[in-house]
């Protein structure tokens, strides 16, 4: 049973590609049938999977040479993750019949969209290296034709070239590691490898995880890779949502969290990856404050808050991290679509030119609420209790300094938050604007979502049992929801983060009285609104790349057939080499 639903839940979503794709653009209202029901399909087939979990291989198929066995989990970190990146992304599909309506080449939307949300299933459940590498790529590409999806649109072309340069850069280091894997253990299979790990030689163990750490760091758009995730934003809004609570950047932090007991011992590892969430966050954190994009603001909270996640594994908090990526999935797919219906009413995602649009749209205004007060860290929401998890885990097992920063970071996350919400909705009118409340489709997308983030802190004790008795290397130990709220509760760290998250609340009320020191600050602004200088650094490497491209351009004969030729014979030798195991 669980072999099929493994199977399923990958292959709808691409077989709804195919069938979506063949439909036609003539049919638009068949098109957003069939995509609602391959995405709802999958998400089912991902939750089928939940009770059924357990470790180990749980499906391989045997290809041989070097391929090894193509080999799949149904573990509780896998198949959680499958389940956020088929249902999220069901949500956003739904959500993307009244997006979308009216707009040219739907098929191609719809066909990346769910290549995309299955490319994300089989990488979480591949245990094969050789084969998550493979998937990696493929949400590479997904993102980049979606980002580039107006591609009469400079600004996005370049974003999606971007986005597509950085994140390649991390698929060095997770290729290079595989590899590596191979030629010590004679398999690309992850838990051989966890089995193994304390018996390869240290220095290359430590190549490995720094290799991972750049991968992580690049795909979850965390320090110094972090500027390319707010570039994206010029992809369709539900494309955002995909991006950032379903698919893409989740896959640095479940990168970290799978090889976490591999690499925990790593001289220096820990610390780097404390360090990387820790400037993420807080750098991030920062640029949300001085930005005015809707879209942006939200883009930077999301490295930010993927830094609190890739700061508490650095401490050891596996449990924390995973448990406040399942309530960012939720509140962050919240928040874009929330932010994707006031773009599509309002015609600009400049907050400057909104404004008292809560009294025209009272829907998507009460649900972006209840998403930015999760966001914000406000009782009792989902984002409540999984960050004050992850500041736990923080102070319990990381530097105290560290600590500080982060706690820091909780404030002005509060501060932006709070920003966000009163320049969009509230405040005087910056413009007359003939807005409406968002559309049937858009609504029952929203609804679910501000339902979970209510209740799915509920989910802590069963969430832990989950990880805890799939995961025999994280040496886990699993609580119930009532020992979880009772551990948040009495820790006397989070009267001191609700302290400081209400001094965030305060800073943006009272921001009248603090014009003096905001003027102080106008040269930190300027920098964060540069990007602290990372963002001419991104530049230059895309350039680099670019030109080089360029330089090898004379190598394309413009035939067709002769291109076709040469690719197919470079394939032929790799798959040669890979099968011969030279």
């Amino acid at each position: 049973m669980i072999e099929t639903l493994i199977l399923l839940t990958i292959a709808l979503p691409w077989l709804g590609a195919l069938v979506v794709w063949r439909v036609g653009d003539d049919r638009p209202t068949v098109q957003n049938a069939v995509a609602v029901g391959f995405a709802l399909a999958s998400g089912v087939a991902a939750l089928g999977m939940l009770p059924l979990a357990k470790p180990g291989t749980a499906l391989s198929f045997a290809v041989g040479g070097a391929f090894g066995d193509f080999t799949f989990v149904a573990d509780g970190l896998g198949v959680f993750l499958a389940v956020v990146a088929t249902v999220v992304g069901s949500l956003a599909v739904i959500f993307s019949v009244d997006y979308m309506r009216g707009e040219a080449q739907l098929g191609r939307y719809y066909a990346l969209v769910l290549f995309f949300i299955g490319a994300m299933a089989g990488l979480v459940l591949s245990s094969n290296l050789l084969l998550v590498f493979v998937f990696w790529e493929i949400t590479a590409l997904c993102s980049y034709a979606l980002i580039s999806f107006n591609n009469d649109d400079p600004k996005a072309v370049a974003g999606g070239i971007k986005a597509l340069i950085m994140t390649q850069l991390g698929g060095i280091g997770l290729l290079a590691g595989a590899l590596l894997v191979y030629a010590h253990t004679g398999s690309y299979d992850i838990n051989v490898f966890m089995q193994q790990a304390h018996t390869l030689p240290a220095a290359l163990l430590t190549v490995m995880a720094f290799g991972f750490l750049i991968a992580a760091a690049a795909k979850s758009a965390q320090f110094p890779f972090q500027t390319w995730l707010p570039d994206a934003m010029e992809a369709p809004t539900p494309i955002s949502a995909l991006i950032h609570a379903a698919t893409m950047v989740n896959a640095g932090v479940y990168l970290l969290a799978r090889f976490y007991p591999a690499f925990e011992a790593v001289p220096g590892w820990r610390t780097a990856v404390v360090v990387v969430g820790l400037l993420s966050a807080f750098l991030s954190a920062i640029m949300a404050l001085v930005a005015t994009d809707l879209k942006r603001v939200l883009a930077y909270s999301t490295v930010s808050q993927l830094g609190y996640m890739v700061y508490a594994i650095g401490a050891g908090g596996v449990f924390a991290s995973q448990f406040h990526l399942l309530s960012h999935s939720v509140f962050k797919a919240l928040l874009f679509l929330g932010a994707g219906a006031v773009i599509h009413a309002a015609g600009t995602r400049d907050m400057r030119q909104m404004g008292a649009l809560g009294k025209h749209m009272p829907f998507v205004r009460n649900v972006f609420i209840i998403g930015a007060l999760a966001l914000a860290g406000i009782p009792i929401l989902n984002g409540f209790w999984s960050k004050e998890l992850v500041l736990e885990a923080g102070l319990a097992h990381g530097p105290l300094w560290a600590y500080l920063v982060m706690l820091i970071g909780a404030g002005l996350t509060a501060c932006y938050t709070l920003r966000c919400v009163w320049m969009v909705f509230f405040g005087a009118p910056a413009t007359h604007h003939h807005v409406h409340d968002a559309g049937k489709a858009m609504r029952i997308a929203l609804a679910p979502l501000a339902f979970g983030v209510l209740t799915t802190w509920l989910l802590a004790g069963a969430f832990g049992h989950l990880l805890a008795e799939t995961l025999p290397f994280h040496e886990m130990e699993a609580e119930t929801t009532l020992s979880v709220i009772e551990e948040v509760v009495t820790a006397p760290a989070t009267l001191v983060a609700l302290a400081v998250v209400g001094l965030g609340l305060l800073a943006w009320w009272q921001r009248g009285v603090l014009k003096g020191l905001l003027y102080a600050l106008r040269a930190v602004a300027r920098l964060a609104e540069d990007s602290f200088g990372f963002e001419a650094v991104n530049r230059g490497v895309v350039r680099w790349t670019q030109s080089v491209a360029e330089a090898l351009r004379p190598t394309q004969t413009g035939i067709l057939s002769w291109n076709v030729l040469g690719i197919l014979a470079a394939l032929i030798v790799v798959a040669l080499i890979l099968v011969l195991g030279a």
